[in-house]
């Protein structure tokens, strides 16, 4: 495990849960807008944390600490995930996992196992436009498999998308809630301008607050209608 990073608190990032949140090193894609191009180009990476120094604190916070999130960059790149989980699991913790949903077989197999508590994935947007959207060739059929993994999983989710006017026309998202139309939860996010991005050239086109309300209230829900 590349961990990049270690969060001791977080009250939002698993729900219903207080939290810790690991950040794991590397990802598949380049998405220009994402915030974290730490854990994302290889150029900037620190020196990984010891995965003790999780481990220790975790130690520390039993019965206080209720679930440890797993996030990145992209964790189902790690290669030791699976065990890793397993031992946030053996000392107790709930665990969520953050994906981009491009290794299904590594989801598959985490589902199997019974490793996961909660699980959110992002819909960058429609299939057609995933490339251009992540910067880097997608084969968007592992898109498809890890929605449909997620859906039948058992395991409570949350879908999610970050409006960026460019991927997220209307038309895009419709064609994303006909993707995921036999989901429960999905959640539509505003883009936040940030100096610290993967592209710092990239200065994306924003909805405005009540734009971004208006499709909140369209397709936003936690119940779709499954039509």
């Amino acid at each position: 495990m590349r961990i990049g990073g270690f969060q001791r608190l977080t009250l939002v990032d698993f729900p219903g849960k207080v939290a810790a949140s690991v950040f794991t090193q590397g990802c598949n894609f380049r998405c220009g807008y994402c915030h974290n191009p730490e854990l994302v180009l290889p150029r900037l990476f620190q020196a990984p944390l010891p995965v003790e120094l999780v481990f220790d604190y975790l130690s520390g916070r039993q019965g206080k600490l209720e679930g440890v999130v797993i996030t990145g960059g992209e964790p189902t790149l790690q290669k030791g995930l699976a065990d890793f989980i397993m031992q946030i699991k053996e000392m107790g913790f709930a665990v969520k996992l953050d994906t981009n949903g491009s290794q299904p077989e590594v989801l598959s197999s985490l589902f199997e196992l019974n490793l996961l508590d909660y699980i959110a994935m992002d819909i960058k947007s429609s299939l057609d436009k995933y490339s251009r959207v992540s910067g880097v060739f997608c084969d968007t059929r592992k898109i498809q498999e890890s929605i449909n993994l997620i859906i039948k999983s058992g395991v409570p989710y949350q879908f999610r998308t970050t409006l960026i006017k460019e991927f997220c026309s209307q038309k895009d998202l419709c064609d994303i809630r006909l993707l995921i139309k036999k989901a429960d939860h999905y959640v539509l996010q505003p883009f936040i301008l940030s100096q610290k991005m993967v592209d710092g050239r990239c200065h994306q086109s924003q909805y405005t607050a009540m734009e971004v309300e208006l499709l909140k209230s369209k397709y936003d829900r936690s119940k779709l209608d499954g039509k």
